[in-house]
């Protein structure tokens, strides 16, 4: 028998996360919709297993039921917890919550007389594994980042986090701003948050770029548009879109001390962006205004190491638990 008809079921979630991958890597946006059904698929899976060895007579059918409490109670709420503490987005901690549904215990495979996945862990919690697969693939892309620095001849101290891009190119990409006015700093402005402010100003970056001053003045501001949420899918980079102002409202009395106007940007879209404060929406601009290339911190959606390691738990099994074994720690 190749699989279970559960675990063989499973399978077809692959394709899934991978185009939620490649989804993410192109538009860094996942439709909310894409993850009731893994979880309802996921559930079902579960009941039906679990129906199939119950009332758990038996020592492996105890462990069975342990295992997957543990992914669905502890490795589901870390997706949570992550996403709260800010280390996920909220479309990396959906994922993850979906794969503790959908892969609590370790599933089983025979292709071509092997076993898969082949290194199984003491511990069993399938889900745990492609974290932790998870992890060691998505640290290694600062690596890869410095590789693809050196060989355009960057040498840099900030090679593992960031490299030079055209300034012009900013509004096709994703990522945060390495550098503001004052130099290389780790808490740049978001390259969606810049989207959205050109988007509430109707303008363009070559705009900005072709006049900062008149940008930087807060009473150039006239009508004001619906900002969206910044993606680079979202509509031609002119989009007025809704009018959320005009000249004379929401900073009509404002003393000429919001440069960009950015406290204005910020007070008058209904949402956040991205944790944008004014300085750094400001320091941010200041940099894109006055120099051709800047450094970006491009950033890897975590759903893309999360389906590879997918991929990597389901074939090859736990990385991290055949390095310890081959050292000798378990």
């Amino acid at each position: 028998m190749f699989a279970t008809l559960p675990d063989a079921l499973r399978l077809f979630v692959v394709p899934v996360f991978a185009w939620a991958a490649l989804q993410d890597v192109r538009t860094r946006r996942l439709p909310n919709r894409l993850w009731p059904p893994l979880y309802a698929f996921g559930a079902l899976l579960l009941i039906w297993e679990l129906a199939a060895i119950w009332p758990l007579a038996g020592f492996e059918e105890v462990r069975f039921a342990v295992r997957a409490a543990i992914s669905l109670l502890f490795v589901a709420p870390l997706g949570y917890a992550f996403w709260y503490l800010g280390a996920f987005g909220g479309a990396d901690a959906k994922a993850l919550i979906a794969i503790a549904i959908l892969f609590p215990t370790f599933p089983e495979y025979a292709v071509a007389g092997l076993i898969l996945p082949l290194v199984d862990t003491q511990l069993g919690v399938f889900s745990l594994t492609v974290l932790t697969n998870t992890v060691l693939l998505a640290l290694a892309y600062p690596l890869g980042l410095a590789v693809s620095n050196l060989l355009r001849g960057e040498r840099s101290a900030t090679m593992f986090f960031a490299r030079p891009v055209a300034t012009d190119s900013l509004p096709d990409r994703h990522g945060r701003l390495f550098e503001d006015d004052a130099g290389t700093t780790r808490n740049g402005l978001d390259l969606d948050a810049l989207r959205m402010y050109l988007r509430w100003r109707g303008a363009t970056l070559a705009d900005l770029r072709e006049n900062p001053d008149r940008f930087r003045d807060p009473d150039s501001v006239g009508e004001t548009h619906d900002p969206t949420d910044g993606g680079t899918h979202v509509g031609p980079r002119t989009d007025g879109g809704t009018v959320t102002g005009v000249d004379g409202e929401g900073g009509a009395d404002r003393p000429g001390d919001d440069p960009w106007a950015a406290e204005r940007f910020l007070e008058e879209i209904d949402h956040g962006a991205y944790g944008t404060d004014a300085e750094t929406l400001r320091g941010g601009l200041a940099v894109v205004a006055r120099k051709d290339r800047v450094l970006v911190s491009p950033g890897m959606p975590f759903v893309v190491p999360m389906a590879i390691g997918l991929v990597v738990s389901l074939t090859f099994g736990d990385a991290l638990f055949a390095v310890l074994g081959a050292v000798g720690l378990v």
